[in-house]
């Protein structure tokens, strides 16, 4: 019994010297391999970037015209913008962006329209366009139509020198055109990371980063620019006003009194921590610590008609928001999210937990959440299988296409007599007929695959909404040390949620590959270790995991002073009609519609407009309309909370008496 105990022992012994000595050999190869990256980044340093960018516009310049051809999905690549077209619903813009290989980096500045309705892709060559960048900003313009893009970085391969862009672009979605804008005054400095919204006929952008290699300097400056007047307005607040804390990657979403800011990420300096006993384990020395931002902010923006418009840009305030309700937790960065009709669609981010000085543990998500930015209120929206339908809709939908194919038949036979005849009338008709029937179609683009699960778990991806539709593109995971850049676009139906449609996807480089250090890892697991010191690695991460998000949350002084407005509401708070479950639009518009058209009425003789004062009763009608979607939208995460616990309890479908006719009214008396 001892003796196979020792020799079991000695066996264990043996596997780890093994793989010491393989280890420290993989360790000189790495030594190695790091020396000759340095002697290639030492020539990295010596890498003239402005006569790169000098060599890209010469090359650009031999384009004579803008054209326009089909084409594959764009290559992998971070970092860049996708943006739905402000003037065509059916088309997407993407542009830019970078692709780094573990070894060099490359950087795009191509343009590219996708159809929605064909699945297609289009490339967009132009003698006039940005220059290749990533970490750009851009929006719409608003009332002014268009898109705006301003700023980016570029760097030198082995990214050992960098330059920052402050150029200023509209892109014309029609003609696909760009455009670059000479302001009537000096703009924003040179940035990435930043991020722009629009109001009315004004453009605001915020924030972002400056690299210049040895240091990374966070903004928290605020510009406008009027588009109608081609002037950027950068608007200082008093020492003593409040305002967001320098950062990057933060959203920026549209408000109709102004905009609304959340989270963001930037690096503060900091000294390095005391050991686990309290004492220092050694001179302390000034680090940067990671920041996850988590605040709220309402810029509020009022325009004056007055003459000093012209100098000094419209008036703004800061005001600082309440926590939001049901936050994302763990607290994430490169979490993204689009603005669709009042509130943000949030997707994906990473979780960083500092396990020791050698590497980063990350945990990354793949969860959706609906943020609604008037309630400050964080909903996770959830997939939804499609219903099975009853026996008994299955019958009546059959009884309807039975009766439709005998009424088709019908009709041809008419005509075919009608023809025997030698009508002239009839025959013109019935040529007409022909002549609708959808012969040079263009095909329809193959079916999508659809899965019932989100995408991989990522960070950075792109976000967009086109007619109440997301789509999600690209994004980066880590797995040890390997870095994967997502080549993939998905959309999802923000009504029904019935599962992620694929666009297109295409496995990431290496992504089958083993990572030898991960076997290693795992096998090291297997040899010989107390329980003690497992019972204390898992108090460590336990610890590192509960304490990291404190930290970094926690609010500076200026934070707590600041003055919370906005409180959280209910939606069944507000007075004006609710929906009710399963109801989609245009059932709850066909049902308080006169309540729409009251309560607008009612406001117009308030405000002294008078009832006569819109054009017609078409208009009236119209902004009834948009009043029920908005509070429509603005209901929805909360009505499908309630539809999924009638579901839960058999419910699954309401329908009012009025409208259940004669039959139903045959089963209430049963």
């Amino acid at each position: 019994m001892a003796k196979g105990k020792k020799t079991k022992t000695a066996e264990k012994q043996a596997r780890t010297l093994a793989k010491q000595s393989k280890k420290a050999a993989k360790g000189e190869k790495k030594a190695k391999l790091k020396d000759a990256n340095r002697d290639d980044d030492s020539d990295a340093e010596d890498v003239d970037i402005d006569a790169v960018l000098a060599a890209y516009a010469e090359e650009q310049a031999k384009f004579l015209k803008v054209t326009e051809e089909l084409c594959e999905p764009p290559s992998p690549r971070s970092s860049s913008t996708i943006l739905a077209s402000p003037s065509n619903r059916n088309e997407l813009f993407l542009f830019g962006g970078e692709y780094y290989d573990g070894t060099t980096a490359q950087f795009f500045n191509d343009l590219f329209v996708y159809l929605i309705d064909r699945g297609e892709w289009r490339q967009v060559k132009s003698p006039n366009s940005p220059l290749p960048r990533s970490g750009h900003a851009w929006c719409r313009g608003g009332n002014g139509g268009g898109i705006y893009l301003f700023g980016g970085e570029f760097s030198s391969p082995k990214q050992g020198t960098f330059h920052h862009y402050n150029d200023f672009w509209h892109l014309d979605p029609a003609s696909r055109e760009w455009s670059r804008i000479e302001s009537k005054k000096q703009g924003p400095s040179a940035r990435s990371g930043h991020r722009m919204t629009y109001f009315k006929n004004f453009v605001a952008l915020f924030g972002g980063f400056q690299d210049t290699s040895q240091q990374t300097k966070y903004l928290q400056d605020l510009w406008i620019y009027d588009c109608q007047k081609y002037i950027w307005h950068e608007l200082k607040l008093a020492p003593a006003s409040q305002k967001p804390d320098p950062r990057s990657s933060f959203s920026f979403l549209p408000h109709d009194k102004g905009a609304v800011l959340y989270g963001g990420y930037s690096r503060i300096k900091t000294t390095s921590a005391p050991g686990r006993q309290g004492k220092a384990s050694g001179p302390q020395r000034n680090i940067l610590k990671p920041v996850i931002h988590q605040d709220t902010w309402f810029l509020r923006i009022a325009i004056s008609d007055s003459d000093n418009v012209v100098d000094t840009g419209p008036s703004i305030r800061w005001e600082r928001r309440k926590k939001p309700a049901n936050p994302p937790n763990p607290a994430r960065a490169g979490a993204t999210m689009a603005y669709h009709k009042g509130r943000g669609i949030l997707f994906g981010g990473v979780h960083d937990v500092e396990e020791s000085e050698e590497g980063i543990e990350s945990e990354f998500f793949d969860a959706l959440f609906a943020w609604n930015s008037d309630r400050n209120r964080f909903f996770p929206l959830t997939l939804r299988r499609p219903k099975t339908t009853s026996k008994r809709q299955q019958t009546t939908s059959n009884r309807a296409r039975d009766r439709g194919k005998a009424d088709e038949e019908e009709l041809l036979r008419n005509l075919a007599a009608l023809e025997t005849r030698g009508s002239i009338a009839v025959t013109e008709s019935i040529e007409m007929e022909v002549d609708r029937a959808p012969q040079d179609e263009v095909a329809p683009p193959k079916e999508a695959i659809v899965r019932f699960e989100l995408p991989r778990r990522r960070f950075n991806a792109q976000l967009t909404v086109q007619d109440d539709t997301l789509f999600i593109f690209g994004g980066t995971f880590e797995r040890g040390d390997q870095e994967f850049t997502f080549n993939d676009m998905y959309s999802i139906d923000l009504v029904k949620l019935d599962g992620v449609r694929e666009v297109f996807f295409r496995e990431p480089d290496n992504w089958a590959t083993k990572i030898e250090d991960e076997q290693d890892s795992e096998d090291e697991d297997d040899g010989p270790s107390s329980s003690e010191d497992g019972d204390d690695d898992d108090t460590m991460s336990i610890d590192a995991a509960s304490t990291a998000p404190t930290e970094i949350s926690m609010p500076s002084r200026e934070s707590m002073l600041a003055i919370e407005v906005e409180e959280e509401t209910s939606a069944e708070d507000d007075p004006r009609p609710f929906p009710r479950p399963f109801e989609n639009l245009r059932e709850f518009f066909a049902r308080t519609s006169n309540d729409w058209q009251s309560l607008l009425l009612y406001n117009m003789k308030n405000s002294g407009l008078g009832v006569g004062h819109d054009s017609s009763v078409k208009e009236l009608r119209k902004k009834a309309f948009e009043q029920a979607e908005e509070r429509w939208w603005d209901c929805r995460e909360e009505i499908r909370a309630l539809e999924d616990e009638q579901e839960e309890a058999g419910i699954g479908e309401v329908i009012s008496i009025a409208e259940r006719g004669a039959e139903s009214g045959a089963g209430r008396r049963r």
